[in-house]
């Protein structure tokens, strides 16, 4: 069927696909439904209907799930105001998704080696440390009716998670696959971090000089082409790539904290706003295209024979029991109270998804006793539909809780003004 397709028929599905999630957008800020949810579920019944169900699209996925990963970390970066007031949020969003990610990864990892026989904790750490972080590409676009505070620490915390999780992942995988001492590695990790940073802002000041001095007006899909290549080259150099990302969106988002002193002479406030003005747009827009295409794609791809598997489910309960409750303690803690609604719906924000599906694409087979290898794809899909239906429950919940109250204060307000009609009236007929 699909050669059958010509070219008008191809336009005409890519601006359907794109018109079909705005409209899943404006209805999940209604209803407090992922968008990202719906087009899982568009995927699917595409699949289902085209004969091509279970379709395996690994290396698209791979591509469109990278760089949406990109444009997800900087989008995230040029929401983000580095000032005096936010440095608390931002420690203690940092430090929450270490402590999660390390509590939630190696509990998850010692519960596999526990049950699976000649599965090393190391190794189960490749499986459960992409299970356990946050999906910024699914928390960021739903968290739009969230208070200002939960909102702001949504956006760091899982921003963070991505990167330390991705670090970790290959810190990880550097371990299983090198025969090197630990404090080796570990020594290479930290000299690979510290490298990357110093590059990266040495990096970001270069490029703000030379496109603010740029003439052309068709130059911010040229700036974005250039922080691909930059991540593409840092990849295969074996840096921490994400985080040139982060800092370059960061650094031109708050460029006044970071061109100060004599360094602001080599600025242009005027061209730099211009520009971060339409960067910010063009880097959602073409997030929200790559995001829509990766999920519907996912969605397609997912093979249904895997969730009949009874040991993946149990095995994802277990996993999804672990990330709760860590997470629950945590947030608990790092709260100062014990009370849930204190820590909700932050607690149920925990979705797995595009950083997650990316790195077990990157999980050597080799590496994987043959007990695993044969539910892994199951454990994978239920964590993620699994968390993501929590989300979905958690935002409805809290949408009708702000619908209520906004309902209660405008009661109060009906009746104070009803009040202060009768003692206008009084005081008229005294005068």
């Amino acid at each position: 069927m699909i050669g059958e397709l010509t070219t008008y028929h191809y336009i005409l599905i890519f601006a359907s696909t794109v018109i079909i999630s705005y409209f899943f957008n404006s209805y999940s800020k209604k209803s407090g439904i992922p968008a990202v949810l719906m087009l899982i579920t568009l995927g699917v019944v595409v699949g289902y209907i085209s004969g091509g169900w279970n379709t395996r699209f690994d290396f698209v996925l791979k591509l469109l799930g990278t760089v949406g990963l990109i444009l997800i970390v900087l989008e995230a970066a040029l929401d983000l105001k580095l000032l005096k007031e936010k440095i608390g949020v931002i420690i203690k969003s940092l430090v929450i998704s270490i402590v999660g990610l390390g509590f939630t990864s190696s509990i998850s990892a010692l519960f596999l080696s526990f049950f699976i026989s000649d599965f090393e904790t190391t190794q189960a750490l490749l499986i459960t440390i992409p299970l356990s972080i946050l999906s910024s590409a699914i928390i960021l676009p739903s968290i739009d009716e969230l208070e200002e505070e939960k909102k702001e620490f949504m956006i760091y915390e899982s921003t963070f998670s991505d990167i330390v999780g991705i670090i970790l992942f290959y810190a990880i995988l550097s371990m299983n696959q090198t025969t090197s001492e630990t404090s080796e590695v570990y020594g290479f990790i930290l000299s690979n971090l510290m490298g990357t940073i110093v590059f990266s802002v040495v990096v970001s000041y270069v490029l703000i000089y030379i496109f603010q001095n740029l003439k052309s007006h068709a130059k911010l899909f040229l700036l974005i082409s250039v922080l691909l290549v930059l991540y593409a080259l840092g990849k295969m150099m074996h840096l921490s790539s994400l985080i040139i990302i982060l800092i370059f969106g960061l650094i031109l988002n708050n460029y006044k904290l970071f061109f100060r002193g004599f360094l602001k002479d080599f600025i242009i406030e005027e061209k730099i706003e211009h520009i971060l003005d339409d960067f910010k747009l063009v880097t959602v827009e073409s997030a929200f295209v790559v995001r829509t295409f990766f999920f519907i794609l996912f969605g397609w791809s997912i093979s249904f024979n895997k969730l009949t598997d009874i040991k993946s489910f149990l095995f994802a309960i277990g996993i999804l029991s672990i990330i709760y409750i860590v997470r629950a303690l945590v947030l608990f803690i790092f709260n100062g109270t014990f009370k849930l609604k204190n820590i909700t719906p932050e607690l149920f924000l925990a979705p797995r998804g595009l950083i997650t599906i990316l790195l077990f694409y990157a999980i050597p087979k080799e590496l994987l006793v043959e007990e695993i290898s044969n539910t892994v794809d199951g454990i994978l899909l239920y964590v993620i539909l699994i968390s993501c239906l929590v989300m979905t429950w958690s935002m409805i919940k809290e949408k009708r809780k702000l619908e209520i109250q906004e309902e209660e204060d405008f009661e109060v307000l009906k009746v104070e003004e009803g009040m202060e009609e009768p003692f206008k009236k009084e005081d008229s007929k005294v005068l």
